[in-house]
């Protein structure tokens, strides 16, 4: 498993912007599709592509397509949501699957409880999108969730990751030899008792479209 962390200024200054509470809801959400078509810039860099031939005005070219079958984006429910338009405005030909994940407050353990994905994934290349990697358990069911069905190559885009999440993924995938790259914005301090990330920025799903 490979951990990048985006480091740009650019970026840098998105996410204090993000961060702050004073932020309201529509930059909010602004803000979060341009840091994600930052990161997907970073995240792409090995989507597979097929050499082609183009006739420019001039002569031909040689150029390349993205592979088929094209890439599947996977949002999680209902933050990731806010995340997908940064995505496909990057990559627009690729297709759009999701799944409704919730994490119990109490436990802080996950539950999958919406699917819109084919049935089978099998060789093709997967962009999940979740704004917080937060304890990691929710981005470890989504992967579990996507090798099952036989999904050759998973990147995770994530805006902050706290330090106990990356440490369980690779906990939970050490020595399987398994194509996985985590994609964040930052690297935060740490989880509190309540399982937010420190300093983090709140509420993802809420700052994005109100509590509910």
């Amino acid at each position: 498993m490979k951990i990048h962390v985006a480091n740009h200024p650019l970026l840098a200054h998105k996410l204090t912007v993000l961060r702050d509470e004073k932020t309201n809801s529509p930059t909010f959400r602004q803000l979060t599709e341009e840091i994600v078509t930052l990161l997907a810039y970073e995240a792409t860099r090995e989507v597979r592509t097929t050499p082609v031939k183009v006739k420019t005005p001039v002569a031909m070219a040689d150029g390349v397509e993205l592979t088929k079958p094209k890439p599947v984006v996977v949002p999680i429910l209902r933050a990731g949501l806010g995340m997908l338009e940064g995505m496909v405005r990057l990559m627009p030909t690729a297709e759009v699957g999701f799944l409704g994940m919730i994490r119990d407050h109490e436990t802080l353990q996950p539950s999958t409880y919406a699917n819109r994905l084919p049935d089978d994934l099998t060789g093709r290349q997967c962009y999940i999108l979740d704004p917080m990697l937060a304890t990691g358990g929710t981005l470890i069911a989504a992967i579990n969730y996507l090798l099952e069905r036989g999904a050759k190559d998973i990147t995770a885009i994530t805006i902050l990751a706290a330090p106990e999440g990356i440490a369980l993924l690779e906990k939970e995938f050490a020595g399987k030899n398994l194509p996985i790259t985590i994609v964040t914005g930052a690297l935060d301090e740490k989880l509190n008792e309540k399982g937010y990330i420190v300093p983090g920025l709140g509420d993802a799903g809420d700052r994005l479209y109100g509590v509910v």
